[in-house]
């Protein structure tokens, strides 16, 4: 049974850090693209960042490039993402991802996490 597990949500001030951790087991990922997705109140699930399993490739979302970075850490089977400068615009809940393909359409991920909620205050 394919399990991700996000920690490292919580509170931060603007221009402050968070780094989220997401747990993956129950299958090899190889060849799998990992990814962050966030959801504010109100709005539709958008992308954030994604990672290629195998080769550690990235992509971000204009919205955060220059201020997140995605990696992973293949000998914990653990994807991170290290959020800084963060905004009051960064506040949803943050749900990790994968699929076996390399995309930002969320609908093309098979598994997903149960999310961890991001609050930056201004």
């Amino acid at each position: 049974q394919v399990q991700l597990v996000e920690s490292g949500g919580g509170w931060a001030q603007a221009g402050g850090s968070l780094r989220l951790s997401c747990a993956a087991s129950g299958r090899t990922f190889s060849g799998y693209t990992m990814g962050w997705f966030r959801q504010a109140p109100g709005k539709v699930r958008e992308f954030v960042a994604r990672i290629s399993w195998s080769f550690g490739s990235t992509y971000y979302a204009d919205s955060v490039k220059g201020r997140f970075t995605i990696s992973r850490d293949n000998a914990k089977n653990t994807v991170y993402l290290q959020m800084n400068s963060l905004k009051p615009e960064d506040t949803a809940v943050y749900y990790c991802a994968a699929g076996p393909v390399t995309t930002s359409v969320a609908e093309r991920y098979n598994y997903w996490g149960q999310g961890t909620q991001v609050t930056v205050s201004s």
